[in-house]
C-alpha cells in the first residue's frame, strides 16, 4: 500500500477505479489504473488483484468527499440477467471513440448488498464516481455484475441511459446447463436467488435437477429487471435480446449506441460487428468463442436435457400465473 489519494485526486479524472467499499470498516479500496488497464480487464472486483496493482486505502469521507467534487452524472448502463453477453457488447461499445469501458466493479456489488436504508447515500456517490473519464468529452459505460439490476433505479439519474440485456429463458436454461462452471454458480446463487424472488412474492417449489435452478435464476434475474425498468420511466431504456443481437450485430449496435448517446459512424458499427473480439471469450479473450459455438453448445444441451427443461420451463409457466411481472418478463423474451 502507499499513501492516500486525496479527494481532488480521486474527482479529477478516472485514474483511482473505486473499487470495492468495507461498510464495516466505512473503508474504500482504489486502485491505480489507465485507459488501456480499463480496456484489457474483463472484470474489476477482486479477481483484478491477482496480479500486481497499485492499491490504496482511504476512508469513506474521503470518497464521499470527491463526490461532492464531481459534477458529472452522466454514465451510461448496462444491466442484465448474467451469461448474455454482457461483457462482449460492453467490450465493443467500449471501442468505440470517447467511450470508457468499466466492467464489474465490486464497489456497486457492496452497495447492492447493503440495507436500503444505508444504500441512499452510497448509491448517489456511485453515480458521480463512475461518471469519471479521462476527458471532458469522453463518457463513461459502466456494466454491472447481474444482481447489482436490484438497485438499478438509484443508479441511474433521471434522464439517464441504459440498456437492460437478456434472452429467452429456453437459451438461457440450456446455455448454463451447457458450462460445467455455470452450473456451479448456479447451485451457490439458489439460496440468495430465491431469497430475492421471495421479495417479489414469486416462488418455485423444491428444485428436482438443475434445469428448475436455471429456471428460478432467469426469472429472478429478469423480474428484478422488470421492476428497474418500471422504475425508471424517466429514464432513456432499452432492452437487448443478445441471441437476438448476435444475428445482426451491426443493427443491434447501432441501436444501442444511439439509446446511449453514443456518435457512432456506419463504418465504425461494421467494425464493431466484424470485430475479432465477436469470435472471442469476451470473458478471457485467449479462448475462441463464436456465434457459431454458443448456437452449438445451446443446441447440445437443449438435446441432452430437453425433458428437464421442458418442466422447468413449465414451472415458469405455472408462477407466472401468479407473479405479474413474471408474466412481463415471459412475454418479453417472446418464447418459453
Amino acid at each position: 500500500m502507499s499513501s492516500a489519494a486525496t479527494p481532488h485526486e480521486i474527482a479529477s479524472d478516472a485514474r483511482w477505479l473505486v473499487q470495492a467499499l468495507d461498510t464495516g470498516a466505512d473503508v474504500v479500496r482504489l486502485v491505480a489504473m489507465n485507459r488501456e488497464a480499463y480496456r484489457q480487464a474483463s472484470f474489476l472486483d477482486d479477481r483484478m488483484l491477482q496480479s500486481p496493482v497499485d492499491a490504496r486505502l482511504v476512508p469513506w469521507r474521503t470518497v464521499a468527499e470527491a463526490a461532492q467534487l464531481i459534477r458529472r452524472r452522466d454514465a451510461r448502463w448496462i444491466f442484465h440477467i448474467g451469461h448474455v453477453g454482457s461483457t462482449l457488447v460492453a467490450r465493443l461499445l467500449g471501442e468505440l471513440p470517447g467511450v470508457l469501458s468499466v466492467r464489474e466493479p465490486r464497489f456497486l456489488r457492496d452497495v447492492a448488498a447493503m440495507a436500503a436504508g444505508d444504500r441512499a447515500n452510497n448509491a448517489s456517490v456511485s453515480q458521480a464516481l463512475f461518471s469519471r473519464t479521462f476527458d471532458a468529452d469522453e463518457v463513461a459505460l459502466v456494466k454491472a455484475t447481474s444482481f447489482v439490476s436490484e438497485i438499478a433505479s438509484e443508479l441511474v439519474p433521471p434522464e439517464g441511459r441504459a440498456i437492460l440485456m437478456y434472452v429467452t429463458p429456453r437459451n438461457y436454461v440450456a446455455s448454463i446447463l451447457a458450462g460445467e462452471n455455470s452450473v456451479q454458480e448456479l447451485r451457490i446463487l439458489a439460496e440468495s436467488r430465491a431469497q430475492r424472488l421471495a421479495r417479489r412474492e414469486i416462488g418455485f417449489p423444491a428444485p428436482r435437477h438443475d434445469a428448475d435452478l436455471a429456471a428460478a435464476a432467469w426469472a429472478c434475474e429478469m423480474t428484478s429487471l422488470e421492476a428497474a425498468a418500471q422504475a425508471m420511466v424517466d429514464r432513456h431504456v432499452g432492452w437487448l435480446d443478445f441471441d437476438r443481437m448476435l444475428q445482426e450485430p451491426e443493427n443491434a449496435f447501432g441501436s444501442s449506441a444511439e439509446l446511449l448517446g453514443i456518435p457512432a459512424s456506419v463504418d465504425q458499427l461494421n467494425a464493431l460487428a466484424n470485430s475479432p473480439l465477436m469470435t472471442r471469450y469476451s470473458k478471457a479473450v485467449e479462448y475462441e468463442y463464436s456465434p457459431a459455438l454458443r448456437r452449438d453448445l445451446i443446441a447440445d444441451a437443449t438435446r441432452s436435457h430437453r425433458s428437464d427443461i421442458d418442466d422447468a420451463l413449465a414451472m415458469l409457466n405455472r408462477s407466472a400465473e401468479r407473479s405479474p411481472s413474471l408474466a412481463r418478463a415471459i412475454e418479453r423474451a417472446g418464447e418459453l
